[in-house]
């Protein structure tokens, strides 16, 4: 290595620039892994700019003539002196082995940053949404995201929770470029040039996440997945690693001699203490129905032959605990319930129907109803509004005790009377798997269908579910009401749709960042080009992914309306499910006579009506219930009672046919079912209008290239402005221009331009709750550092602009 450095030595002396690129590329061949992945780190990437005006000492490509272009000219020339009036610029070569000049016209060259380069950002707004308040706005900004990711290190070093993106597949088709090329399938070089793109923004991005606790999640399919996961794991080497899989088409992706594809793969790289969480499970556990004491059918009035001898008896209740003190013995048929022995400090309770005090049974023999009171399963409450029954009871059904033994219900707890809470735990929480199957994923329907509704008439790539991008986020953030979210692929602007709608799911105020540029696909670039269009020109930037798709997106989901001002007539599924009370069916079936039915004709019956195999009919069959079906059937009216019986505690039964004659009979009964199971309770999706807007705040930017002469001479603050509003958390108001006093508040920081005004500047500042940070413009360190211990504690003084060109100095590494 020694001989090399010599070697390097000596070229810088002959050649500066190509000594500096040897001895780059030396460190690098040093710095490989003996194992792991290795790949070409390809000649820095470059993009065109073309929105950039040209200036002198600019990198320039000269722009092929309008109309179809077989073959694009990437030689790069460098702008030695600019003719606004004649609109001519001198260029040179580089790279060339002989000097090579030539005089252009400036309308048809394009700028080229190199990413080499140092770069000093600015942004220009290009229009808001303000529908939040005064909530923080998300941001979208157009622009090569490298070079943003670049501006953000300035903005949001160590300040961003997640990091969310859905990078190029790198499927061979024309679906990326790389130094403004596609990159076809038939490169040889296709993977280097995709893991030395990857590689280098996720090296900024790290920067900008918070070492502490955040999370990066990259999502890929089968073509990168091995090299992406190797790239994470050398990358950052002190995360934690996992992939799952998530199912986002089940019918499957046709891949010719393949199996089809029906899933993608998510990576998910933790840092510091970020981990997963427990997530909710598919429904909200809910506690079962317990069944009232007292009967209330005439039928089984006291004295009656289905109410029995023993049913008829007085409970008990402490008057101080409110517990049952003891179940009494029953009372002989006629025998006057005054003639029950009293309980000094209780108060004696008898099965009295209210509206006409009509004597009753209760529901349970008194042995079986103290087995249940030993075992927690009875249940009391007061009931002030009633003499005639002051207390209520209720107990949980033999059934739904089997299913406790069984481990289908669970106790969670008791009450204060002593009876335990059963809940069924079919939405109990659990840890995610690393394999996701939820049909809200299927990238169709909830993906390309929810995008054709926000913006009809306007295609894009496969956009990915808006649900399945809530679901990964909401895992990180759903504890972070404030959480920074970052998306540096953002493509169709899935990421902060889905962050706005877990705000008005609970209440956040997290903000998301979107990054992407205004790449025209490559069907519409043929087009455009044959209409005698290029980039640059109106018409062609209209038609890119920023303009055309990711900012109407977030428009669209934040106003309720579509492009073109109308209402969009889609619905949210919110996660959320309403419980609802229905009515379980019932049939009368009144042309068949229940003395003529035999096996056959009731095998007949079921196969006619559905629902329920034949094989049940077994014997005599008078009716049939069953634990693994939603339907009954009673053959026979004689057995209703024993019908009944079978009922108690099902309901999960929705569905009964009743054979009988009379029709009065059949009501007879379906009121009788009717109380038995209680009104059906049903669960179902909770859905919200998409149309009605979400109450968020977004606003628009394209990123610029500033000077560094520009920027220390304030003759670039309109375009670094946002920049320092940004960092002061987006929030409220924003210092636009230089203030005429010397300096300016507003509600999250402060701007002081004349140190000579720094005492009412800090005035002011100690005044907002709120303030944040203190931005003080001058070149003199000992001033600076006395006006900042003036300041508030909680205020962070920032040295404009030493600090923002010292920035992005240090971060290109010089």
């Amino acid at each position: 290595m020694s001989r090399l450095t010599d070697l390097i030595a000596k070229t810088k002396t002959k050649d500066a620039t190509l000594g500096a690129d040897l001895e780059r590329e030396v460190k690098l061949l040093s710095s490989r892994l003996p194992f792991g992945l290795n790949f070409e780190r390809h000649s820095p990437e470059a993009v065109e700019l073309p929105l950039r005006p040209i200036r002198k000492g600019d990198k320039v490509r000269i722009l092929s003539q309008r109309g179809p272009v077989e073959e694009e000219d990437h030689r790069l020339w460098q702008v030695k002196s600019v003719n606004q009036a004649k609109r001519l610029a001198d260029l040179e070569l580089l790279g060339a082995a002989e000097v090579e000049t030539q005089t252009f016209e400036i309308d048809n060259l394009v700028v080229v940053a190199e990413f080499r380069d140092t770069i000093y950002p600015g942004l220009v707004s290009t229009g808001k949404m303000q529908r939040g308040g005064d909530k923080p706005f998300h941001t979208v900004i157009n622009g090569e995201n490298y070079h943003v990711l670049k501006a953000l290190t300035y903005t949001h070093r160590g300040k961003v929770d997640v990091i969310y993106i859905d990078p190029p597949y790198n499927t061979g088709a024309k679906d990326w470029k790389y130094n403004n090329d596609y990159v076809g399938e038939e490169d040889l070089y296709r993977h280097s040039k995709w893991l030395a793109m990857m590689e280098r923004r996720l090296i900024v991005a790290k920067e900008l996440l918070n070492p502490a606790d955040s999370v990066l999640i990259v999502t890929i399919d089968e073509k990168e997945y091995l090299r992406l996961g190797l790239l994470l794991e050398q990358t950052f080497p002190e995360a934690k690693v996992q992939m799952i899989s998530s199912v986002i088409n089940p019918k499957g992706t046709a891949r010719t001699t393949y199996f089809s594809r029906t899933d993608e793969f998510i990576f998910f790289v933790f840092f510091g203490d970020s981990m997963v969480p427990d997530r909710s499970g598919s429904g909200e556990a809910k506690e079962v129905r317990w069944r009232y004491l007292r009967r209330t059918d005439v039928e089984s009035a006291r004295g009656t032959k289905k109410g029995g001898p023993a049913q008829f008896y007085p409970i008990y209740v402490n008057d101080n605990t409110g517990k049952i003190e003891l179940i009494g013995e029953p009372l002989l048929h006629g025998e006057s319930r005054a003639n029950a022995p009293t309980l000094p400090g209780c108060t004696t309770v008898f099965p009295i129907r209210e509206e006409d005090g009509m004597e009753m049974n209760w529901g349970l023999i008194s042995s079986s109803l103290k087995k249940s009171l030993d075992a927690g399963f009875v249940r009391v409450s007061k009931n002030q509004s009633s003499e005639l029954q002051p207390y209520v009871f209720s107990y949980l059904t033999a059934p739904n005790i089997k299913k406790i033994d069984s481990g289908r219900l669970i106790k969670s707890g008791q009450r204060a009377d002593g009876s335990w809470i059963v809940i069924d735990p079919s939405g109990k929480s659990a840890r995610p798997t690393t394999t996701w199957r939820d049909a809200t994923h299927e990238a169709g329907a909830y993906g390309t269908s929810l995008l054709r509704a926000l913006l009809p008439g306007r295609k894009f790539p496969f956009p990915k579910s808006l649900y399945a991008v809530e679901d990964a986020l909401r895992l990180f953030v759903e504890g972070k009401p404030e959480a920074i979210v970052l998306d540096f692929f953002s493509g169709s602007g899935t990421t902060a749709h889905a962050l706005m709608r877990l705000n008005s799911l609970d209440g956040g105020q997290r903000q998301c960042i979107s990054v992407t540029n205004n790449e025209v696909s490559a069907d519409e670039q043929k087009e455009l080009r044959e209409s005698g269009l290029r980039p640059g020109d109106p018409e062609w930037e209209k038609r890119g992914i920023c303009d055309h798709i990711t900012k109407p997106r977030i428009a669209a989901a934040i106003s309720g309306m579509t492009p073109e001002n109308s209402p969009i007539e889609e619905t949210y599924i919110t996660g959320k499910t309403i419980q609802k009370e229905v009515c379980r069916y019932f049939a009368h079936v009144g042309f068949v006579d229940p003395a003529l039915l035999n096996s056959t004709v009731k095998k007949q019956f079921l196969a006619l009506v559905g629902g329920l195999p034949q094989n049940l009919v077994k014997g005599p069959c008078p009716y049939i219930v069953s634990e693994d079906h939603v339907s009954s059937v009673l053959f026979e009216p004689e057995a209703a009672d024993e019908w009944l019986e079978a009922l108690d505690g099902q309901e999960h039964i929705t569905r009964f046919y009743i054979i009988t004659k009379a029709k009065k009979d059949f009501e007879h009964l379906k009121g009788r079912v009717t109380e038995l199971l209680g009104p059906l309770t049903v669960r179902e999706e909770e859905r919200s209008s998409i149309g009605e807007g979400l109450e968020e705040n977004a606003e628009f930017f394209t990123l610029t290239y500033e000077t560094p002469v520009a920027v220390s001479h304030n003759l670039a603050y309109k375009k670094v402005a946002p920049l320092l509003w940004l960092r002061a958390g987006a929030r409220g108001n924003r210092i636009d221009k230089l203030p005429d006093d010397g300096w300016a508040v507003v509600d999250t920081y402060g701007l002081l331009t004349n140190v000579d005004a720094a005492t009412p500047f800090i005035q002011a500042i100690k005044k907002v709750d709120s303030m944040r940070i203190a931005y003080i413009v001058t070149d003199d360190d000992r001033r600076f550092q006395a006006i900042a211990k003036r300041l508030p504690d909680d205020v962070e003084p920032v040295r404009l602009y030493k600090s923002y060109l010292t920035n992005f100095s240090f971060t290109n590494g010089e």
